[in-house]
């Protein structure tokens, strides 16, 4: 679901910074309102979380793969605005150094995953919690999926129709919504959507049982935060389960695999950004790539887990000021 470099114009992209702007600032707001030590922990877990969660590849319809995300269950245990701000960190640290999803369309892609997701799955949660909690939870993250896949397919969609060089070829992304609707929500709406439920109810009896929540609000409640790392450990160990899966998610082609998808290489797509990550998709030089996605999964969760920690240590100062 993440979309990649050059698929979407500059102009959809600009679109989509400008929109995501309010709601960061919003989202800054909120976090000082409740901002402590522990919190930011936790926000740091989350996002590390979801950026681990999203290296599980999983096989699709038509060849394809996709992943779950984690932002529904982050809304539910912690709020949306919460995992927001954590799935944004995990797209953003995922685009600048593993090259997994593009930059000019990171705005984009936190709009969908971040904003989207959480906040439409955290609705759906609530509305049905009090008759049903753990199918609350399922189809919560299961509809918040989807409605993110949607957004993703529609963004994919309007390309050939608004931008089109010379010829009437595609600048950008070549495929329809006849083609971009149907490819996205079938697999998304029959497997992903599917197991984005699945590990949320999961997610969600576990941090019942060591009540995540109380853990930042009851200093004595230390036991259960190592065992929210060691969680972590583990999915960094299980991280290398996501290369089973074969074949690229619909849409995240490279320029070789478009061209022999297509028949051409759109002109905008060519001639657009080309960012180079320093571990492009989660391998090291050098190094098997079982190894290099391990590594590639501790060096995410370390930049992430001490950029919160960053965070954390200067708002406190600035609250102090």
């Amino acid at each position: 679901m993440h979309i990649p470099e050059n698929y979407l114009s500059p102009s959809t992209c600009t679109a989509f910074y400008l929109a995501i702007i309010p709601i960061i600032k919003r989202t800054i707001a909120k976090v000082k309102e409740e901002l402590d030590r522990r919190r930011m922990s936790l926000l740091g877990v989350a996002a590390a979380y979801s950026f681990l969660i999203m290296m599980f590849n999983v096989p699709l319809l038509g060849g394809t793969t996709g992943h779950a995300v984690g932002a529904v269950i982050i809304a539910i245990l912690l709020g949306p605005y919460a995992a927001f701000i954590s799935v944004a960190v995990a797209l953003t640290i995922q685009a600048l150094f593993f090259g997994d999803g593009g930059i000019l369309s990171l705005g984009a892609n936190i709009f969908n995953m971040a904003f989207a997701m959480s906040f439409s799955g955290y609705y759906v949660y609530s509305r049905l919690k009090s008759k049903n909690e753990n199918l609350a939870v399922f189809l919560g993250s299961y509809i918040g999926l989807n409605i993110a896949a949607f957004l993703t397919a529609i963004e994919f969609g309007i390309q050939p129709y608004l931008f089109k060089a010379s010829d009437g070829t595609p600048l950008y992304c070549p495929y329809g919504l006849d083609v971009s609707i149907p490819a996205m929500m079938l697999s998304h709406l029959l497997v992903a959507g599917v197991v984005e439920g699945a590990v949320s109810l999961l997610i969600y009896k576990a941090a019942k049982q060591i009540d995540l929540v109380k853990i930042y609000e009851d200093d004595e409640k230390t036991k259960g935060m190592n065992k929210v790392y060691i969680f972590i450990a583990i999915l960094i160990a299980l991280s290398p389960l996501g290369l089973i899966a074969q074949g690229t998610a619909w849409g995240e082609w490279g320029l070789d695999e478009i061209k022999e998808i297509a028949g051409f290489l759109p002109k905008g797509m060519e001639k657009g950004l080309n960012f180079e990550a320093i571990m492009p998709d989660y391998t090291v030089s050098g190094v098997n790539e079982v190894l290099g996605y391990i590594i590639s999964a501790i060096l995410g969760v370390m930049i992430i887990i001490l950029l919160f920690r960053l965070i954390g240590i200067f708002s406190r100062k600035g609250l102090e000021n």
